[in-house]
This record gives C-alpha cells, sequence and structure tokens, in this order.
C-alpha cells in the first residue's frame, strides 16, 4: 500500500501526466477527475466509462485516499467539526458552518502551525509537519459526499483555507489543492468562493497572484509593527509596510476589488480607538498612494486555556467598528459559531506530535520567569 500513487495528490495537469506515464491518452484524467471529485467514487471497479486496461492498471498502482474520520460533533448552531486521522498519531481538523443560503468549509494546510500568533491555539500545539495535496482537498472530498450521503440539502457554496496552519509556507500542496477546487471537473468553485487566510507570507502573496489567484484574507490583528511583532511573530521577518504593498499588488489579480482584513479582538491589547485611527492610517497609505479598498472582519476573541488573553467588551468591539465605519472602511464583526465543540475562529487545535517542541519551551521560559523575576 505505501507504494501506491493517492491520485488526491494530483490536479489536472498531474493527472495528465500521470496518464500519460501509463500509456493513456491525456482525456482519461478529466475522467478520472470527474469520478473522484465530482461523484466521490474511489473504486476504480466501478467508474464504468473507463478503459477496463487503465482500471487494471490503475488497481496495481493506485488509490484514491482522504484521511480517515475519527470524530464527529454537531454544535447547537449547526456547525459540524470532524476530527481526521493524518497518522503518526496527528490529526487536524475540518470544519462546517451551514448558513441560509450558503454553506462554508474551513479546511486546514499544515498539521499544526509553526507562525504561533498568540490568540491562535493552534499555533500552541506546535507543528509536525506540512499536509500533502490529497489531505488538504480529501477535506473537501470527505465532507461534500458527507453531505450528499446524507440528503439533508446542505451543500458547500465556499471553502476557506482558515484552519489549522498556512498555507502559504505549504505553497505547492495548496496551490494544487486550490486548482482541484476550481476545476469544472472537479468542484467548480468560483476564484470569489475560494478564500486563502495568511499571516502575511510576502513573497507567497506575489506568487499566488501569478499561479492561482483566489481570494485572499490578510490576517493583521494590530495596528503597529510593535504590536503585531508580539501578536503575529512573522511580522519580525514581514513587518505591515511590506504586507500592505503586497495586497496593493495583489489586488490586480484579485478575484475580488478589495482585501479582507481579519482582526481578532483583544481586551486592553488591540481593541482600543487609537488602534482603530491607527489602522485607518495604515489603510491610507503614504502622501499620494490611493488608499487601499479593503474590509474588515472584527472577530471576538474565542478564549482558550493557558492563552493569558480576554475577549473585548460588546462596547468596545462595537465602537472599534464605528470608528472604522466612519471613515468609510467596511466593518463586519463576526458571529462566533461552534465555541461549544471548539470549532469556533482560533480554537482549532487537533492532536498535533509536535517537532518545533512549543509546549516545552513555554515551560522553560516560565520556569526561567520565576526564576528571575
Amino acid at each position: 500500500m505505501t507504494n501506491l500513487v493517492n491520485l488526491l495528490d494530483f490536479d489536472h495537469a498531474k493527472l495528465i501526466t500521470y496518464c500519460r506515464e501509463l500509456g493513456e491518452k491525456p482525456f482519461r484524467a478529466k475522467q478520472l477527475l470527474r469520478w473522484m471529485h465530482r461523484f466521490g467514487v474511489d473504486d476504480f471497479h466501478k467508474m464504468t466509462d473507463i478503459a477496463t486496461s487503465l482500471r487494471e492498471a490503475l488497481i496495481t498502482t493506485s488509490i484514491i485516499s482522504a484521511p480517515v474520520v475519527i470524530s464527529d460533533h454537531i454544535s447547537s448552531d449547526g456547525t459540524r467539526k470532524w476530527l481526521l486521522d493524518v497518522g503518526q498519531g496527528n490529526v487536524i481538523e475540518t470544519v462546517f458552518i451551514p448558513e441560509k443560503n450558503r454553506g462554508t468549509l474551513c479546511i486546514s494546510t499544515q498539521v499544526g502551525c509553526a507562525v504561533n500568533c498568540r490568540f491562535c491555539s493552534t499555533g500552541k500545539q506546535g507543528f509536525n509537519r506540512n499536509l500533502l495535496a490529497g489531505e488538504i482537498i480529501g477535506q473537501l472530498w470527505m465532507a461534500k459526499h458527507a453531505l450528499l450521503a446524507e440528503k439533508n440539502d446542505q451543500k458547500i457554496t465556499n471553502v476557506v483555507m482558515m484552519g489549522m496552519g498556512e498555507p502559504l509556507l505549504n505553497y505547492g500542496p495548496t496551490v494544487t489543492a486550490l486548482k482541484l477546487m476550481l476545476d469544472d471537473n472537479a468542484y467548480g468553485l468560483s476564484r470569489r468562493r475560494v478564500t486563502l487566510s495568511t499571516s502575511g507570507v510576502v513573497p507567497m502573496i506575489d506568487k499566488l497572484s501569478q499561479d492561482c489567484a483566489v481570494t485572499i484574507a490578510i490576517s493583521l490583528h494590530a495596528s503597529n509593527d510593535a504590536l503585531r511583532d508580539n501578536l503575529v511573530p512573522i511580522n519580525k521577518k514581514y513587518p505591515l509596510h511590506e504586507l500592505i504593498a503586497s495586497c496593493r499588488r495583489y489586488l490586480k489579480f484579485s478575484p475580488r476589488d478589495f482585501i479582507t482584513f481579519e482582526y481578532c479582538m483583544l481586551d486592553g491589547i488591540n481593541d482600543s480607538a487609537d488602534h482603530a485611527r491607527e489602522l485607518i492610517v495604515l489603510m491610507q497609505g503614504k502622501i499620494g498612494e490611493l488608499s487601499l479598498p479593503c474590509k474588515f472582519n472584527l472577530i471576538p476573541f474565542n478564549p482558550f486555556s493557558k492563552s493569558g488573553l480576554n475577549r473585548s467588551s460588546d462596547l468596545n468591539i462595537r465602537n472599534f467598528a464605528r470608528i472604522l465605519t466612519e471613515s468609510g472602511i467596511v466593518t463586519t464583526i463576526r458571529k462566533t459559531r461552534g465555541d461549544d465543540i471548539d470549532a469556533a475562529c482560533g480554537q482549532l487545535a487537533g492532536e498535533v506530535k509536535d517537532r518545533t517542541h512549543v509546549q516545552e519551551r513555554m515551560k522553560k521560559m516560565l520556569q526561567y520567569q520565576a526564576l528571575n523575576f
């Protein structure tokens, strides 16, 4: 089994290459895509319009394998969270959020996360490895066909890469999965309905604009570099002026005419009126520059143990939103979903065999502080 090729790892172009290696013509790739992704078939025997010779070849060389579901939890508000086994004791999480006119699937791209944002429980779990393309698209494959089998009229209309991990630090597999989401022979989603959230890996934002320009959302959470260095450590490498400049460049290729900024509201940390005013200046840019068309999504912090952080008050969040709105920035306050099953934004943790030893390092740091202060 270990020598078999997982066909979920291939987008259309890669599947054409693989078919050629088996001595088959390119149109077979389109047939395989439809059977796998559109119809959810993982048994080559059932692919009835594919030549018997190819089916026999695939049986001996290939598999169609998505991550295995360990558990399936449904929140009181209808949000659904799957725990998925990705091997060697590692578990990732995938969340489906049903709404009246849409269904959004939040998928993971890494086992854990190395970015280690202060307000995100995933980062506190540490990092083990990047997911393969088949493990990323396999979350959509699993969820789509699980919902279809239940015949409850729930459909996935939108996908957001906002689960565990930083998508742009797992660039190749992420882009392969994106191309499958957009492929009419697979899932046929619009570029406007696929959103990649990034903490700000500037070179990869530029690369994505050329390779597969979907909608992006920037995990911002701070109005100045000193604060963002503390909350989102990757800012030390790609500071705000570089990040905002990359957003301006990306807009030339984006399917939307604005950039969404996500902003986690932390009590006494980043939620003052002065912070809101700093954001307005940041979006305006230098003298002579056009302001950056944008939308702010304010996210009430979802607490988790040992974070040391608290959620901003409803009053502070509303005042923050009012200041941004009065400046002309479209601003929304995200409704918390699935927090009773730890499926809300920032709560996804899974089970990670951490090879970065985050928790061990934190423990040593606390011991050091206790001895020296």
